[in-house]
């Protein structure tokens, strides 16, 4: 076996990087990013601003450049027009909003594309999914504890292995101005939508869904480590799509309206 000097020169990397353990993050971050998480989730209008404010009325020594950096990390960002949190990198294609005064018609008409911070105890993870506006049927999802671009495209490529929708949008955060996420999506044909810069609600049906899944999943089982995580949100989402009636659907679960709509479609004649 050949020395770790000369593996670290064939491969071309810095000795020191295989001793790095990257830090944790201490107690007060977990617990800070936590707080910002609930109070974004009850309250997704609220921007840095507000959010500083509220942590300050709460007794929180903590400033709005602070604030601002975790919601960057946590990939936030307030409905308001205001800074946009989620920044795309400079020089990357933004394409224009095509949902505006359009209704949604059928399955696999619009889908969408969200990424949401998910807490644990002593740190925390992130969670993408793509969702099929008509049905909210979640079409594909992934959870990574970084936000590096692997495990969107992971999901990008699980949705369309499935189906093509018509029209895909999303936020001009950085994953979704990349190249590699616009060329899968160019690939299948697909005509790519974006929501206007601060205007999160331009994706509501994927924030409704980060909505019930805190709400109703993640709050309430306060995930020790990675792997509860992804038991927990794997059967919840199971549930969702398959068990759980929306009101908006007449009461019937997404799969239900997903599934039987896609087969009257193809019956014959």
């Amino acid at each position: 076996m050949l020395p770790l000097t000369v593996q670290t020169q064939l491969l071309g990397i810095s000795r020191s990087s295989l001793y790095y353990r990257p830090r944790q993050p201490s107690a007060e971050e977990v617990a800070l990013k936590q707080r910002i998480d609930t109070i974004y989730t009850q309250y997704p209008f609220y921007g840095s601003r507000r959010i500083t404010a509220q942590l300050q009325r709460e007794g929180r020594q903590v400033n709005r450049k602070a604030v601002q950096r975790h919601m960057r990390e946590m990939a936030i960002a307030g409905i308001c027009p205001g800074p946009n949190l989620s920044r795309r990198t400079h020089g990357e294609q933004v394409y224009p909003y095509l949902l505006r005064d359009m209704t949604c018609a059928y399955p696999n008409h619009v889908w969408g594309i969200d990424v949401t911070y998910i807490r644990l105890q002593t740190s925390w993870m992130y969670l993408v999914a793509v969702l099929d506006w008509f049905s909210r049927y979640v079409v594909s999802r992934e959870l990574d504890d970084t936000l590096q671009m692997p495990f969107v495209v992971a999901a990008v490529q699980r949705a369309l292995a499935q189906a093509t929708p018509v029209i895909w949008n999303s936020d001009q955060g950085s994953h979704f101005t990349s190249p590699q996420y616009q060329e899968l999506l160019r690939s299948a044909g697909v005509q790519i939508s974006m929501d206007g810069k601060g205007r999160a609600l331009d994706n509501i049906f994927v924030k409704r869904l980060w909505r019930s899944v805190k709400w109703e999943e993640v709050y309430l089982n306060d995930y020790a480590n990675p792997r509860e995580a992804r038991a927990g949100l794997s059967r919840y989402l199971a549930f969702y799509n398959h068990e759980r009636p929306h009101q908006a659907l007449n009461y019937q679960t997404p799969a239900e309206v997903y599934f039987q709509l896609i087969r009257t479609q193809e019956r014959p004649g």
